[in-house]
């Protein structure tokens, strides 16, 4: 949607361009998952320097020398430094982000040590999975996911991930959630299979190549507003709906539906999601009745 858009606005017709820019969006999503990821490594990593430094100093306390090594021998952080999916990945991918920056990392473990959250977590020198499955859901969803800092450098990073961070971080945090002691923690595909990764530039090209076609079906739909004053957004929202109804038989319609009224929630006027169900319904019901519509497999009705 937002490709096209842009297309739009640069009134350009350069379709390869602006589907390879699309595409290498999207595969940008990766990084950000295992940027995101690295955090809970790479500040555990800093904690032990800050141990071992402190332990060494030549007035150290009692407590520098003896310090709690509960947050270092947290058990899932130790499951993600040793895992060996999350470390090829990080090194295909040729994520280095925090040695280059590793001022954010310091940053977040001082907002992390600072907190209630690990005052509470640091009360004993006893270690469980669960406790500490808890702590590192916590610690991320709390104080590492809203960090403004943090978001400050993604964003200026790569100004798409703006929109890809909420999707990421959910991401995490569902995987941290459903992680155990005995199955090994696995980097997810960004794609689900090649049918899914080609389904991007289908739509894509599908869209763009037909947009007077897709118009065409929703113009005269909507008598108590003229074709001008409906929003932009909401013109290629519906048209990328319709592409998908009469051009992708695999998809759901009321999957397509969903998804698209989503999208004009986020990213569209108040009440465009309300104007888009209604077109939408009453496409469905019309390309039903001449039987436009081809879906194949179970309880794609």
């Amino acid at each position: 949607m937002q490709s096209i858009y842009a297309m739009h606005q640069k009134n350009t017709d350069d379709l390869e361009k602006e589907e390879k820019f699309l595409i290498q969006s999207i595969d940008n999503i990766q990084d950000l998952y295992l940027i995101m990821l690295s955090t809970l490594t790479e500040i555990r990593k800093k904690e032990i320097v800050f141990l071992d430094t402190s332990s060494k100093k030549h007035l150290a306390t009692p407590e520098e020398k003896n310090p709690n090594p509960k947050f270092i021998n947290n058990a899932v952080l130790l499951q993600l430094e040793d895992n060996s999916s999350l470390s090829i990945a990080l090194e295909q991918r040729k994520i280095n982000n925090w040695v280059l920056n590793d001022d954010y990392i310091l940053i977040l473990l001082n907002e992390i040590k600072q907190s209630d959250l690990y005052a509470k977590y640091m009360r004993n020198r006893i270690n469980t999975f669960e406790e500490d499955k808890q702590f590192v859901i916590d610690m991320f969803t709390e104080l590492i996911a809203p960090n403004e800092k943090l978001y400050d450098y993604l964003e200026d990073h790569k100004l798409t991930w703006t929109d890809d961070i909420p999707l990421v971080n959910t991401q995490i945090q569902k995987q941290l959630k459903a992680i155990s002691e005995k199955d090994d923690f696995k980097v997810v595909k960004l794609y689900k299979d090649e049918e899914d990764r080609e389904f991007v530039g289908h739509l894509f090209r599908k869209t763009v190549l037909n947009e007077l076609d897709l118009a065409k079906e929703y113009i005269d739909k909507t008598p108590n507003w003229d074709a001008d004053r409906i929003a932009e957004i909401d013109t290629i929202i519906l048209k990328m709906a319709i592409c998908e109804f009469l051009k992708f038989p695999s998809i759901p319609i009321k999957v397509t539906i969903n998804e698209y009224l989503e999208i004009a929630k986020e990213y569209s006027t108040p009440k465009s999601s309300i104007f888009i169900n209604g077109i939408l319904d009453n496409l469905v019901k019309e390309f039903q009745n001449e039987n436009k519509i081809k879906k194949t497999g179970r309880g794609l009705l």
